[in-house]
């Protein structure tokens, strides 16, 4: 079991988020095996649901059946997953040269319930990689059977490198944004954990990459190499900011450059999971994923729905939550439900700056009455620049683990737990790398990092 000061003295050398430390454990979170089941499953699912989602924009946007053997459109589903996004890139999202490209890198958020795992959201452009593939390296000399091991970094070097497969050493860039700066740190230590390994692997600021034609380059070493791939880590929002954006289009589109995850703005909604849910979208959600797949995802995602001020014919009622046992008119209506039956959380969906870190993010039972109308009408103002969804809330289970307190002693603490399991996809192979578990103390409602959780590693462990 490491210590304190051993595990303080690694997590601290190189940090790995900016000027952020958490609270340490002298143990990885457990994992059974029967949960490590479900968990590669649940991989293998967000997957195929990736591509039903490509799948279901394309036949949306060429306004083609969405089913088999019935004449069923849905020209509204492109309507919403391109509301609010600038044109250049909505046209770049449908290019050839792009088609049928997904994240390689999936990521999502399961809080650990009563009822087993529930996913709040898929992240695209996940964080953490360069972090959890560290702690494994930390805690791995203690604990042999941790989830992914400390092959994590070899693993994404393999994944980016199948982009291009005929070029043998490809020079990649991992472009991080200063909105994502805080990440910044995790990335400059993967990439030099690559470099030390014998790969191209660099770190730069999107104002380092420079245009040439359709290329694209990077300084290195005082002079400009040419970038055979780049991994993106910024927001899709935050593409004004990116120097050479157009240039970037151009390059990829030119088969210059291989860029990932695609810029797809769709493919980075958190309403992707309201139409999974969707009434008139659920024969099409059958069709398009596998029956394990569908059960799979089906189990775990809470319901969804897309919030949006609209004018209802007199009969109709909207597609939202009954409250006291009806359907509703207005999302107002939210409202009358009592503090006890207000388990929803609101939050933005996509391509905005407020639609990650759970910075949007407004849970119904922990919030008055009147917090709660202002946070339904702030997600229906008509001056808004992305939708808002409304989701189910599961409430994470309460659960105990050994923590260090500041002197140095281990205490069992109470908390509640998200995973963060890191898939990495090959063609068509989809491979668990590694789980952040985050350890939040047991009065926080909403479980991000902060600096009174816990971040882990997770390990199998056996009965």
């Amino acid at each position: 079991m490491p210590s304190q000061q051993v595990l303080r003295q690694k997590l601290l050398e190189p940090p790995l988020f900016a000027e952020k430390i958490w609270k340490l454990s002298p143990e990885p979170w457990p994992i059974s095996e029967a949960q490590l089941k479900e968990i590669k499953t649940i991989g293998a699912a967000c997957y195929s649901y990736q591509q039903a989602l490509e799948r279901l924009y394309v036949r949306s946007f060429t306004d083609k059946k969405i089913l088999r053997n019935r004449d069923i459109h849905a020209k509204w589903v492109a309507t919403y997953l391109d509301r609010f996004k600038p044109q250049g890139l909505i046209d770049h999202g449908r290019h050839r040269m792009i088609k049928g490209q997904t994240p390689l890198v999936l990521r999502p958020d399961l809080l650990i319930t009563d009822q087993g795992f529930t996913m709040s959201e898929l992240d695209s452009v996940p964080g953490g990689i360069g972090l959890t593939a560290y702690l494994n390296e930390v805690y791995a000399e203690d604990f042999p059977n941790l989830i992914g091991g400390v092959d994590m970094p070899k693993k994404f070097y393999q994944t980016l490198q199948r982009l291009t497969p005929n070029v043998k050493f490809p020079l990649i860039a991992i472009v991080v944004s200063e909105e994502s700066a805080t990440y910044r740190p995790e990335f400059e230590w993967l990439g030099e954990k690559l470099r030390n390994d014998g790969h191209d692997v660099h770190v730069v600021d999107p104002s380092q990459i420079m245009q040439m034609s359709d290329e694209s380059y990077i300084p290195v070493d005082g002079a400009p190499r040419k970038v055979d791939q780049i991994y993106r880590f910024f927001e899709l929002f935050d593409l004004a900011n990116v120097k050479g954006a157009d240039g970037l289009f151009n390059g990829i589109e030119a088969g210059k450059v291989v860029l990932t995850p695609p810029m797809k703005a769709f493919q980075e909604e958190k309403l992707g999971l309201a139409l999974l849910h969707h009434p008139i979208l659920s024969e099409f959600w059958k069709e398009n994923l596998p029956e394990d797949h569908y059960e799979a995802l089906y189990k775990i995602v809470p319901k969804t729905w897309i919030m949006e001020r609209t004018e209802l014919p007199p009969t109709a009622v909207l597609h939202a939550p009954q409250i006291n046992g009806r359907p509703i008119r207005d999302w107002a209506e939210l409202a009358e439900a009592s503090q006890r039956d207000r388990n929803f959380i609101i939050k933005a969906s996509g391509f905005h700056e407020t639609a990650w870190g759970a910075r949007s993010v407004t849970l119904g039972s922990d919030v008055s009455r009147e917090q709660w109308l202002e946070a339904i009408e702030n997600a229906l103002d008509p001056e808004n620049e992305t939708f808002h969804v409304l989701q189910e809330y599961h409430k994470p289970r309460r659960l105990s683990h050994p923590v260090y307190n500041e002197d140095g002693t281990v205490a069992n603490a109470e908390g509640r737990v998200r995973l963060c399991p890191y898939y990495f996809v090959n063609g068509e192979t989809v491979e668990l790398t590694g789980i952040l578990s985050t350890f939040c103390p047991a009065d926080k409602k909403i479980i991000h990092g902060m600096k009174d959780a816990a971040l882990l590693p997770c390990q199998l462990v056996t009965a």
